[in-house]
């Protein structure tokens, strides 16, 4: 039906007759000629229609927005001084010589070039939005990325294997969503939070490099980076250990980012631990683009008369730090009570703070806070030296628990290192996050959980702490961080029965309820498993951070909202009593049928 998309025509098809196929964007009648803009998804093209040529001009002037077309017509330039530059086509139009319309349109609810159009409307006319020049380039970007991972892939030996959508419900970290089975009454399936056991049964079963590029499913509370469906790039491998994993995925990355953005990430990538993000950014996924860094003070407030301080220096898992605000000094105190209010929202109670009006006289001839009182001149001495303050900074200080502080201090450092422009001046900053907790402790259950997932390996010298000090275990976990945003994470798994058993054990799963839960897991471990690990990517974050996006919504074809609901198709939604019976379900509370 056609010859060329409409936004391919150049100077290279002048003189050439073309065919064309596409949507009005914009008619436009200039005193008897009308031109219009035809767009498909290369972008658009100007077509000019003369009255000499009655009948295509009359089927133009009926023309509306989003009407489907059908033309012909030769390329032209335009006239001098008329060109768009911001467009391939915009050096030339095309003259129409026929025109068929395909199909009318209603009149839209809004046009393709709106902007400031609420998430409400787009999602609920998704089709509408989708054909928006912004939205087709950034499912076409996605595209061109996940390609680009695909190539890297292949070309390293790994084969691409998909695994079950339709599975077991396993303990993850997030909620299920369950699937009930009509055949086996009372039973249901799960989709998969991620493809993690059965791509550790393919490297069992000697497959040796797979990826896939799949769906996840999680049932959580959502946010602007999460979805309850999401895209991951998924990569196992047998016989590398965890350099050498980080090194090949880190080669992927950079390699994807030059093929799409034509970007060039450092290489290497920066390398630092979790103990050392965290003191220093209070955050596992560190923006390095913010210059601003948190000062450790808990030794210094162990003896100061300020509860608020000395307290959390001395509880358990306490911890004060500072963090420091060069010209700070300049703050007004409503903006210092709009950063407290900001950090309330991690938990914090407070904000205390101090001007540094004189950086040599570390005292209350020099300092400007009510709290500088209580703070003996020695502690006071150690907050300057430390954080390195000049006259006229600020020092802004969180004292809780060692995780509200880092939630806190580390998401002002990111706020205030934006608005303030603390930053490096590099656009994107990579930073691989290593040496992660085997476990953490849960106050409330009294027993330790796993931070990454039951089948992570632990450092060698680390295998004997799993049943003396499950809290000082390290493991071969790490993470890849991209301007403050986790874009992938991984682990080298465990292959060795007796390990496995182990971390079982510090877990609290006994025997009976690790058979039940991983039983088809660990009897395919028992049969020679190779050492094996592996890493996922979140395509969705990649791609919208590539795309300048706000959301990953903005990179998904049919998204759901921030309430898991889809607008488009007004899903979830109810089912009838029949569908119901046959899955031998009785809802509790039905919602009414409003059809």
């Amino acid at each position: 039906m056609r010859s060329t998309y409409c936004g391919l025509v150049t100077t290279a098809q002048l003189d050439q007759i073309v065919t064309l196929c596409g949507w009005v964007h914009r008619r436009r009648d200039h005193g008897g000629v009308i031109f219009i803009d035809l767009r498909d998804r290369e972008g658009l093209v100007q077509v000019v229609c003369d009255p000499d040529r009655p009948d295509m001009f009359h089927a133009a002037e009926a023309l509306r927005n989003e009407y489907v077309v059908r033309l012909s017509g030769k390329v032209r330039r335009r006239p001098a001084g008329t060109e768009n530059r911001n467009i391939k086509s915009g050096e030339i139009e095309v003259l129409c010589h026929t025109l068929e319309v395909l199909n009318a349109s209603a009149t839209p609810p809004f046009l393709a070039d709106d902007e400031n159009l609420s998430e409400t409307v787009r999602l609920t006319h998704r089709v509408l939005d989708l054909r928006r020049p912004q939205m087709q380039k950034n499912l076409m970007l996605r595209y061109r990325t996940a390609m680009a991972f695909r190539r890297f892939l292949d070309a390293q030996g790994f084969i691409d294997i998909e695994t079950p959508m339709l599975t077991k419900s396993t303990p993850e970290g997030a909620r299920d969503y369950l699937v009930p089975s009509r055949v086996h009454d009372g039973q249901f399936f799960a989709l998969p939070q991620s493809p993690q056991l059965f791509k550790q049964l393919l490297m069992v079963a000697g497959y040796d490099r797979y990826y896939q590029i799949t769906k996840c499913f999680r049932d959580e509370d959502l946010r602007a980076d999460r979805q309850p469906e999401f895209t991951q790039v998924d990569i196992e491998t047998s016989f590398l250990g965890e350099d050498e994993i980080t090194a090949l995925t880190e080669n992927m990355v950079r390699t994807v980012f030059k093929e799409v953005l034509e970007v060039d990430l450092p290489e290497p990538f920066p390398r630092i631990t979790y103990a050392e993000a965290m003191r220093r950014y209070g955050s596992d996924k560190p923006d390095l683009r913010v210059t601003l860094e948190l000062t450790e003070l808990t030794d210094v407030m162990r003896d100061v008369a300020f509860k608020v301080f000395s307290g959390p220096a001395n509880a358990p898992n306490g911890r004060v730090a500072a963090l420091r605000i060069p010209g700070g000094a300049a703050l007004t105190r409503g903006e210092i009570d709009g950063y407290t209010e900001f950090v309330k929202i991690y938990g914090a109670r407070g904000l205390a703070y101090i001007k540094v009006n004189d950086a040599s006289k570390p005292n209350e001839a020099g300092l400007q806070s009510p709290i500088v009182k209580n703070l003996h001149e020695g502690a006071l001495s150690a907050i300057i030296e430390r954080t390195g303050a000049q006259s006229g900074d600020l020092i802004f200080f969180g004292a809780d628990s060692a995780k509200v502080v880092n939630d806190a201090l580390g998401a002002l450092r990111g706020k205030i290192g934006h608005e303030r422009k603390f930053l490096s001046g590099n656009t994107w900053c990579p930073v691989w996050v290593v040496d992660f907790p085997m476990f953490e402790y849960d106050a409330e259950d009294k027993r330790w959980t796993a931070c990454h997932h039951p089948f992570t390996s632990p450092k060698d010298e680390h295998v004997e702490l799993l049943e003396s000090d499950p809290g000082s275990c390290l493991a071969k976990a790490y993470d890849l961080a991209l301007n403050g945003w986790e874009i992938g994470g991984g682990s080298v798994r465990i292959h060795r029965a007796d390990v496995q058993s182990k971390v079982f054990s510090a877990l609290g799963i006994d025997a009976a309820e690790a058979e039940q839960k991983f039983g088809f897991l660990l009897d395919a471990l028992k049969f020679g498993a190779p050492p094996h690990g592996g890493l996922a990517f979140g395509l969705d974050r990649i791609v919208t951070m590539m795309t300048g996006a706000e959301s990953i919504r903005d990179v998904i074809a049919f998204p759901k909202t921030q309430r898991a609901q889809c607008l488009l198709t007004s899903a979830p939604s109810p089912v009838d009593e029949k569908q119901l019976r046959e899955l031998h379900i009785r809802l509790r509370n039905p919602t009414p049928n409003l059809a």
